[in-house]
């Protein structure tokens, strides 16, 4: 006895594919939008990091890198004034070079800071000054 093997039509393929396409539509910005939100909390986090070493570089030299110095004073040594002289070896941070924020920039370093000793900007999704929700600035004294 022969059993017969059925295949899905046409129709019924076309009938999942749809339906897929509309959860697709439904879910899709939902998740993008907690993508942008997770790339905002991450470069806050990433400020953080940065203020932990900037504070350990101080400690261990009096003075926090100049602008001209940046944050990669925290991975290689200064060589322009002010040279620090209990530079750590090995650098501040935990990387070889320092990290872009979450949209592939780098961060802003300023020092002496207008908000502070130092600041420090990321541009955020727009990569513009200013901007509002996940396209806002993030900063060291928010």
């Amino acid at each position: 006895m022969k059993t017969r093997r059925r295949g899905f039509t046409l129709i019924e393929i076309m009938v999942v594919v749809v339906i897929i396409g509309l959860l697709a539509a439904l879910v899709g910005p939902r998740l993008l939008g907690q993508s942008e939100a997770a790339k905002v909390t991450a470069a806050k986090t990433q400020i953080k990091y940065f203020e932990q070493a900037l504070q350990l570089f101080h400690l261990n030299n009096g003075f926090f890198p100049v602008t001209e110095q940046g944050l990669r004073a925290l991975v290689e040594k200064p060589t322009i004034r002010p040279e620090p002289m209990n530079y750590q070896k090995g650098g501040y941070l935990n990387a070889k070079s320092v990290p872009k924020d979450p949209w592939g920039n780098d961060f802003i370093y300023i020092c002496p800071g207008e908000r502070g000793d130092y600041d420090i900007i990321s541009l955020g999704a727009d990569s513009r000054e200013g901007g509002t929700d996940n396209a806002a600035d993030i900063t060291n004294w928010d």
